[in-house]
Order: C-alpha cells, then structure tokens, then sequence
C-alpha cells in the first residue's frame, strides 16, 4: 500500500483535533504557552515517527475505538496527515514566539490552531484536508 492509497479511521483525524483544541484552549484560558509546545510535540512525534507514536491516536484507539458498535469508515490518509503537518508548523512558531517574548503573536497563532482544530472535530470541515485536496493533491 503506498502513502498515496493508506486509509484511517476517520474518527482518528476528529479525535486529534478535539484533543489539539482542548489543549490549546486551556493553554489560553491559563495563559501556560509550554502546552501549546507539548501539543506541538505531541503532533509532530505523530506526523514523523508515524500513529503507533501519538498519543492521541493511541488514546482513541485504546480507549475509544474499543467501545464503539458502529463499524469503522475510512478516508485517505493524506488530507489529515497534512492538515496536522500544518499544525505542527503553526504550534511549532507559536512557540519558538512565546520564548523570544512575543505572546501577542505567539497566542494569535495558537489560536488559529485552535479554532481550525475545533471547527474540524466539531463539523469535519477541515481546512487544511480542503487546502490539501484543491493545491496539493492535483
């Protein structure tokens, strides 16, 4: 199977980014930047070291998965993997913003993160998986 046909479980790609937007969203509401870093970690270990490593994809598929009675729907894998990708750039100069001490910058980045990740788990309308279908996949 090459990258282009894998599939996932398209509860994986909602369950990350309601996890994305849950810690964002308390990052901001403490004013605590270094869990925007740790998200962004979170992220990126996925992306790069593949799902076996994330730990909101083990978490939905060791304690969400199991206790679901609706078979499994699949969807290509590389919109989702993209649309993370660029959430790992985007929390990634977050963060790199909070530690030279441009918080202003820094949160506003932050916050796109978290309003493009919670309209994705909450509407699965993802903007990064459309940006990837209509430029990239051509």
């Amino acid at each position: 199977m090459t990258a282009a046909s894998a599939r996932v479980d398209v509860n994986v790609p909602r369950f990350n980014q309601a996890m994305v937007a849950a810690a964002v969203g308390v990052a901001f509401a403490l004013h605590w930047w270094p869990l925007v870093a740790v998200t962004a970690g979170v992220l990126a270990l996925t992306r790069f070291a593949g799902p076996g490593w994330g730990l909101f994809t083990q978490a939905y598929l060791r304690l969400v998965r199991p206790r679901r009675r609706r078979p499994i729907e699949t969807e290509e894998a590389g919109p989702p993997r993209f649309a993370q990708l660029l959430g790992v750039v985007f929390l990634s100069a977050a963060s790199a913003l909070f530690a030279i001490g441009w918080s202003v910058a820094g949160w506003t980045l932050a916050l796109i993160v978290f309003s493009l990740a919670l309209l994705a788990a909450t509407t699965r309308i993802c903007v990064g998986c459309i940006f990837y279908e209509r430029v990239i996949d051509r």
